[in-house]
Protein backbone atom coordinates (compact mmCIF):
# COMPACT_ATOMS: atom_id res chain seq x y z
CA UNK A 1 0.00 0.00 0.00
CA UNK A 2 1.00 3.54 -1.14
CA UNK A 3 1.13 6.49 1.54
CA UNK A 4 -1.81 7.90 -0.26
CA UNK A 5 -4.42 4.86 0.81
CA UNK A 6 -2.80 4.95 4.23
CA UNK A 7 -3.87 8.55 4.35
CA UNK A 8 -7.09 8.06 2.72
CA UNK A 9 -8.53 5.04 5.14
CA UNK A 10 -6.98 7.28 8.11
CA UNK A 11 -9.32 10.37 6.91
CA UNK A 12 -12.36 8.12 6.55
CA UNK A 13 -11.32 6.52 10.04
CA UNK A 14 -11.42 10.23 11.66
CA UNK A 15 -14.15 11.12 9.73
CA UNK A 16 -15.97 8.15 11.12
CA UNK A 17 -15.10 8.24 14.29
CA UNK A 18 -16.07 12.33 14.50
CA UNK A 19 -19.44 11.43 13.44
CA UNK A 20 -19.86 8.42 16.00
CA UNK A 21 -18.80 11.43 18.28
CA UNK A 22 -21.92 13.60 17.11
CA UNK A 23 -24.37 11.07 16.59
CA UNK A 24 -23.68 9.71 20.55
CA UNK A 25 -23.90 13.42 21.68
CA UNK A 26 -27.25 13.93 19.78
CA UNK A 27 -28.36 11.15 21.97
CA UNK A 28 -27.08 11.99 25.40
CA UNK A 29 -28.52 15.03 24.82
CA UNK A 30 -32.32 13.25 23.68
CA UNK A 31 -32.17 11.59 26.51
CA UNK A 32 -31.52 14.37 29.31
CA UNK A 33 -34.59 16.11 27.27
CA UNK A 34 -36.63 12.65 28.59
CA UNK A 35 -34.88 12.73 32.11
CA UNK A 36 -36.07 16.10 32.51
CA UNK A 37 -39.40 15.60 31.80
CA UNK A 38 -39.46 12.69 33.68
CA UNK A 39 -38.55 14.66 36.77
CA UNK A 40 -41.76 17.31 36.21
CA UNK A 41 -43.97 14.55 36.06
CA UNK A 42 -42.84 12.78 38.63
CA UNK A 43 -43.32 16.40 40.80
CA UNK A 44 -46.43 16.37 38.67
CA UNK A 45 -47.84 13.33 39.56
CA UNK A 46 -46.87 14.47 43.97
CA UNK A 47 -48.56 17.39 43.54
CA UNK A 48 -52.03 15.78 41.90
CA UNK A 49 -51.73 12.95 44.39
CA UNK A 50 -51.60 16.00 47.33
CA UNK A 51 -54.28 18.54 45.80
CA UNK A 52 -57.14 16.19 46.66
CA UNK A 53 -56.74 16.00 50.31
CA UNK A 54 -56.31 19.60 50.21
CA UNK A 55 -59.69 20.44 48.87
CA UNK A 56 -61.03 17.42 50.97
CA UNK A 57 -59.45 19.83 54.22
CA UNK A 58 -60.90 22.96 53.15
CA UNK A 59 -64.46 21.57 52.12
CA UNK A 60 -64.37 21.37 56.14
CA UNK A 61 -64.33 24.87 56.85
CA UNK A 62 -64.86 26.43 53.64
CA UNK A 63 -68.87 25.82 52.81
CA UNK A 64 -69.54 28.66 50.34
CA UNK A 65 -66.23 28.71 48.88
CA UNK A 66 -66.62 26.56 45.94
CA UNK A 67 -65.80 28.44 43.18
CA UNK A 68 -62.13 28.14 44.55
CA UNK A 69 -62.26 24.34 45.39
CA UNK A 70 -63.78 24.08 41.57
CA UNK A 71 -60.95 25.79 39.62
CA UNK A 72 -58.39 23.71 41.53
CA UNK A 73 -60.61 20.53 40.58
CA UNK A 74 -60.67 21.58 36.83
CA UNK A 75 -57.27 22.66 36.63
CA UNK A 76 -55.98 19.66 37.85
CA UNK A 77 -57.88 17.61 35.41
CA UNK A 78 -56.40 19.94 32.73
CA UNK A 79 -52.83 19.07 34.33
CA UNK A 80 -53.20 15.75 34.47
CA UNK A 81 -54.59 15.29 30.67
CA UNK A 82 -51.91 17.52 29.28
CA UNK A 83 -49.39 15.45 30.80
CA UNK A 84 -50.35 11.83 29.80
CA UNK A 85 -50.44 13.01 26.19
CA UNK A 86 -47.13 14.80 26.31
CA UNK A 87 -48.96 18.34 25.09
CA UNK A 88 -46.18 21.14 26.71
CA UNK A 89 -48.28 23.71 25.01
CA UNK A 90 -51.51 22.37 26.79
CA UNK A 91 -49.62 21.51 30.08
CA UNK A 92 -48.41 25.00 30.34
CA UNK A 93 -51.95 26.66 30.38
CA UNK A 94 -53.40 24.06 32.78
CA UNK A 95 -50.10 24.64 35.02
CA UNK A 96 -51.43 28.44 35.05
CA UNK A 97 -54.73 27.58 36.11
CA UNK A 98 -53.70 25.54 38.53
CA UNK A 99 -51.06 27.74 39.91
CA UNK A 100 -53.94 30.54 40.23
CA UNK A 101 -56.40 28.49 41.54
CA UNK A 102 -53.96 27.75 43.94
CA UNK A 103 -52.87 31.31 45.00
CA UNK A 104 -56.60 32.35 44.94
CA UNK A 105 -57.86 29.27 47.66
CA UNK A 106 -54.81 30.23 49.69
CA UNK A 107 -55.98 33.96 49.62
CA UNK A 108 -59.37 32.62 50.55
CA UNK A 109 -58.13 30.81 53.21
CA UNK A 110 -57.00 34.07 55.25
CA UNK A 111 -60.48 34.41 56.20
CA UNK A 112 -60.91 31.04 57.60
CA UNK A 113 -59.12 31.18 61.02
CA UNK A 114 -59.78 27.95 62.20
CA UNK A 115 -58.68 26.13 58.44
CA UNK A 116 -55.34 28.12 58.54
CA UNK A 117 -54.45 26.90 62.28
CA UNK A 118 -55.32 23.25 61.02
CA UNK A 119 -52.04 21.15 60.77
CA UNK A 120 -53.34 19.20 58.48
CA UNK A 121 -54.00 21.99 56.15
CA UNK A 122 -50.68 24.46 56.89
CA UNK A 123 -48.45 20.19 56.20
CA UNK A 124 -50.49 20.33 52.78
CA UNK A 125 -49.94 23.81 51.98
CA UNK A 126 -46.23 24.02 52.94
CA UNK A 127 -45.86 20.54 50.94
CA UNK A 128 -47.51 21.76 47.58
CA UNK A 129 -45.89 25.01 47.72
CA UNK A 130 -42.35 23.02 47.84
CA UNK A 131 -43.67 21.16 45.12
CA UNK A 132 -43.82 24.18 43.44
CA UNK A 133 -40.69 25.60 44.00
CA UNK A 134 -39.36 22.07 42.78
CA UNK A 135 -41.93 21.88 39.58
CA UNK A 136 -40.45 25.69 38.61
CA UNK A 137 -36.76 24.24 39.06
CA UNK A 138 -37.64 21.18 36.94
CA UNK A 139 -38.89 23.44 34.33
CA UNK A 140 -36.27 25.51 34.21
CA UNK A 141 -33.82 22.25 33.70
CA UNK A 142 -35.89 20.93 31.35
CA UNK A 143 -36.11 23.90 29.26
CA UNK A 144 -32.54 23.90 28.81
CA UNK A 145 -32.05 20.64 27.56
CA UNK A 146 -34.99 21.04 25.06
CA UNK A 147 -33.17 24.32 23.83
CA UNK A 148 -29.69 22.43 23.85
CA UNK A 149 -31.59 19.58 21.80
CA UNK A 150 -32.55 22.38 19.49
CA UNK A 151 -30.05 23.78 19.17
CA UNK A 152 -27.92 21.41 18.24
CA UNK A 153 -30.03 19.26 15.84
CA UNK A 154 -30.10 22.83 13.89
CA UNK A 155 -25.79 23.21 13.91
CA UNK A 156 -24.05 21.89 11.20
CA UNK A 157 -22.57 19.30 11.09
CA UNK A 158 -24.89 17.71 13.49
CA UNK A 159 -27.83 19.04 11.20
CA UNK A 160 -26.85 15.69 8.75
CA UNK A 161 -26.65 13.24 11.82
CA UNK A 162 -29.53 14.63 13.20
CA UNK A 163 -31.79 14.46 10.12
CA UNK A 164 -30.28 11.06 9.07
CA UNK A 165 -30.95 9.27 12.57
CA UNK A 166 -34.76 11.44 12.53
CA UNK A 167 -33.93 13.47 15.84
CA UNK A 168 -36.50 15.49 16.64
CA UNK A 169 -37.07 19.25 17.91
CA UNK A 170 -38.99 19.29 21.02
CA UNK A 171 -41.25 21.88 22.32
CA UNK A 172 -40.52 24.12 25.45
CA UNK A 173 -43.16 24.14 28.61
CA UNK A 174 -44.01 27.93 28.45
CA UNK A 175 -46.66 29.33 30.10
CA UNK A 176 -49.50 32.07 28.93
CA UNK A 177 -49.09 35.49 29.90
CA UNK A 178 -51.60 35.26 32.43
CA UNK A 179 -49.13 33.25 34.78
CA UNK A 180 -46.29 35.93 34.01
CA UNK A 181 -48.10 38.50 35.16
CA UNK A 182 -47.58 40.11 38.53
CA UNK A 183 -50.56 38.65 40.79
CA UNK A 184 -53.45 41.34 41.92
CA UNK A 185 -53.08 40.29 45.46
CA UNK A 186 -56.08 42.79 46.32
CA UNK A 187 -58.12 40.38 43.96
CA UNK A 188 -57.67 37.39 45.79
CA UNK A 189 -58.42 39.02 49.54
CA UNK A 190 -61.48 40.56 47.98
CA UNK A 191 -63.49 37.13 46.40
Amino acid sequence: MDVGTFIFIGVIVIAAFYFMTIYNNLVRIKHNVSQAWSNIDILLKQRHDELPKLVEVCKQYMDYEGTALEKIIAARSGVSQAREAGDMGALGMAEGQLRLGLGSLFAVSEAYPELKANENFQHLQSRITGLEDAIADRREYYNDSVNINNVRIEQFPDLIIARFFNFKEQSLLEFDEEEKADVDIKSLFSQ
